[in-house]
């Protein structure tokens, strides 16, 4: 003999598939439940996906804090250098120039292509202890000395540049010189000044994001210095921790112990924009995609609503034998519960099952369609990033039953009120 409360067993009985209309609004609820479970997962988890692939990303390339001087050259940067480098969470410290700068390639043969990429000055001996640009280059070598350059993959691709070739480099110095020289000269001395710094293409790096890939080249702190004119200046220094997470308590550390002339920013000041809002971006694609739950859980109610009618007999007999108003709407709420529970499992396996298979499916579109749904340069990433966290999933399974459970209030509550006079007043 089942140890079942007579409750459940009777909406398990009751719930069991029958040719009819009651049967097909129950599977189509039970659908409606489990369409929606997965939709959420999906979404929110490519979502952490995306959040937690750019963190990697703007960590691996740039540095967890800066140090600068606002509208100054950071020229003792040795003595700063050492004060921060005192600081137990700091894993290593290094200099860095960093601003805009005019490119050409020089082909052996046709025209040039121009573009206006980001310089950045770094010490080669210490940039590998602030971030995984050394480690990036996938061709050539990540190799500054002399006139060395290295340039991401988009870059290279967009200019139709390779390792070992050459192009000129129009830096602000070099364009107020040119200028300067027009003004006094009229144009006649300009082929004396004009002739672009002529850099060498050794290393071609990928960091995995677009927008790194396709604007920045990197070169010698040396070279970056005498492109912009710095003498032994930089900009500012670079310093990872040991510990990302430490990065906000690090910045109050250093902003004490270097006084009111330095700034410190973390990484997170520095990329706040794309950060919040794809916070935001996921926030409201929760919320929306959460009326699903709730057109879903209409479903539910018309299914109770309708079988709260026809068994109006059974529970009158149910409540002349003895059965209390809660047993009656527990009856019906089981009823609901199950719905959900069997939804929330289904779309809980279906969006792991899409989730594993994510990329497979999005390679599959692209054929079928034609072009291409996930652009590099538009989403910076190469392919569609997932993150399952627990917390995310266990708000939406949860938040998911507590609304199929909302759903079967009214009709239980409804179906309680019954009184048996009534139920079988017709019988």
């Amino acid at each position: 003999m089942s140890r079942l409360p007579f409750e459940l067993l009777l909406a398990l009985r009751y719930l069991r598939p029958k040719r009819t209309f009651v049967s097909v609004i129950t599977l189509i609820s039970v659908i409606g439940v489990m369409l929606g479970v997965a939709v959420l997962i999906i979404v929110i988890s490519v979502m952490s996906g995306f959040d937690r692939q750019l963190r990697e990303k703007l960590l691996g390339f740039n540095a967890h804090l800066r140090v600068i001087q606002p509208g100054e050259l950071l020229a003792n940067r040795d003595e700063i250098m050492a004060r921060i480098m005192a600081n137990p969470r700091v894993k290593g410290v290094a200099p860095f120039v960093q601003g805009k700068v005019m490119l050409e390639t020089q082909p052996a043969s046709g025209g040039s292509l121009v573009d206006a990429p980001i310089v950045r000055g770094v010490d080669a001996e210490r940039e590998g202890g602030v971030s995984d640009l050394p480690k990036s280059v996938k061709d050539g070598e990540f190799n500054l000395r002399g006139n060395g350059l290295v340039i991401g993959r988009e870059l290279a691709s967009n200019l139709g540049l390779r390792v070992g070739d050459r192009v000129g480099i129009l830096s602000p110095a070099l364009f107020k010189r040119m200028r300067d020289v027009m003004k006094r000269s009229n144009g006649k001395e300009l082929t004396e000044v004009s002739r672009l710094d002529e850099y060498t293409v050794k290393g071609i790096f990928d960091v995995g994001y677009y927008e790194f890939n396709a604007n920045v080249v990197v070169t010698s702190l040396a070279n970056a210095q005498d492109l912009y004119e710095l003498e032994d200046n930089v900009h500012g220094l670079q310093i990872t921790l040991h510990d990302s997470a430490q990065a906000d308590a690090a910045q109050a550390e250093l902003s004490r112990v270097l006084g009111l002339n330095y700034v410190v920013r973390t990484w997170k000041d520095d990329n706040s924009g794309i950060l919040n809002a794809l916070l935001v971006e996921k926030n409201v694609m929760f919320y929306l995609l959460f009326f699903i739950m709730i057109v879903a859980a209409f479903g539910i109610t018309s299914a109770q609503i309708t079988f709260v009618v026809q068994k109006t007999r059974e529970i009158g007999v149910l409540k002349a034998l003895g059965a209390t108003n809660g047993q009656v709407r527990w009856l019906f709420l089981s009823q609901s519960l199950i719905v959900g529970v069997l939804g929330v499992i289904a779309g809980f396996g279906l969006g792991l099952l899409a989730l594993h298979y994510r990329n497979n499916f999005l390679d599959l579109m692209n054929r079928l369609t034609g072009f291409e749904l996930f652009p590099r340069t538009i989403y910076a990433f190469d392919r569609l990033p997932a993150l399952i966290v627990p917390s995310d999933i266990a708000i939406i399974c949860g938040g998911s039953l507590f609304i199929c459970l909302l759903a079967g209030l009214l009709p239980a509550w409804s179906a309680g009120r019954l009184q048996p006079v009534e139920a079988l007043r017709h019988e």
